[in-house]
């Protein structure tokens, strides 16, 4: 199972670097979570410089692809060359995408007619490309999920944890990662996002 969290330059480090830290809560053979890359080495929005553990050719390939979103999104849908590189597939890999990478998904036609969710800054360029936005953290259709808001980040891996593994391994992700005092009520309040949207095992 190889999940690539696309990090594109420019990209919000809590979209990337959360959910990498959650999915990595899984520990199993076979089981990779990889920053996918355009170059070898990108910087976020505030100058964290990381090193690709994957580059955008592998994502085609990939059983699951998250979207982070940045500051340079914008000129990342602009490009033609990047964009074709992107040949993400839902009837065979599970996609989301958080914030501006909804704006990515919808350029590529991802989207369709399926509502989505997006942070308020990306919203009017979402709209703008033909999607419906919702006023919430998280939705999907099929294998394709979308979430808004820098702190959805969790709830777009328990997505893919749940898909992949099971609500209780998806559970048990959140709960080593929520705030002591009151990580039943995070995890059942993040759980209660995302399970309508599990078909039943």
């Amino acid at each position: 199972m190889h999940i690539a969290i696309l990090t594109f330059q420019g990209f919000n480090e809590l979209d990337s670097l959360v959910a990498f830290g959650i999915l990595n809560r899984i520990k199993r053979p076979g089981w990779r979570v990889s920053l996918c890359c355009p170059e070898p080495v990108v910087t976020s929005m505030n100058g964290v410089v990381v090193h690709a553990q994957s580059l955008l050719a592998e994502a085609r390939s990939a059983d699951a692809v998250i979207v982070g979103s940045g500051i340079k999104t914008r000129e990342v849908v602009a490009d033609a060359a990047l964009m074709g590189s992107l040949q993400l597939d839902p009837a065979r890999q599970l996609i989301a995408a958080q914030c501006s990478g909804t704006l990515v998904l919808a350029k590529l036609g991802l989207l369709g007619s399926v509502p989505a969710c997006t942070d308020l800054t990306t919203r009017p360029w979402v709209l703008e490309a033909g999607v419906e936005v919702l006023n919430q953290p998280f939705f999907a259709a099929g294998n394709v999920a979308t979430a808004g808001g820098c702190m959805a980040s969790p709830y777009l891996a328990a997505w893919v944890i749940a898909r992949s593994e099971g609500e209780d391994a998806a559970r048990a992700a959140l709960h080593y990662v929520a705030p002591v005092g009151e990580k039943d009520a995070y995890v059942d309040r993040a759980m209660g996002h995302i399970a309508p949207y599990i078909p039943a095992r």
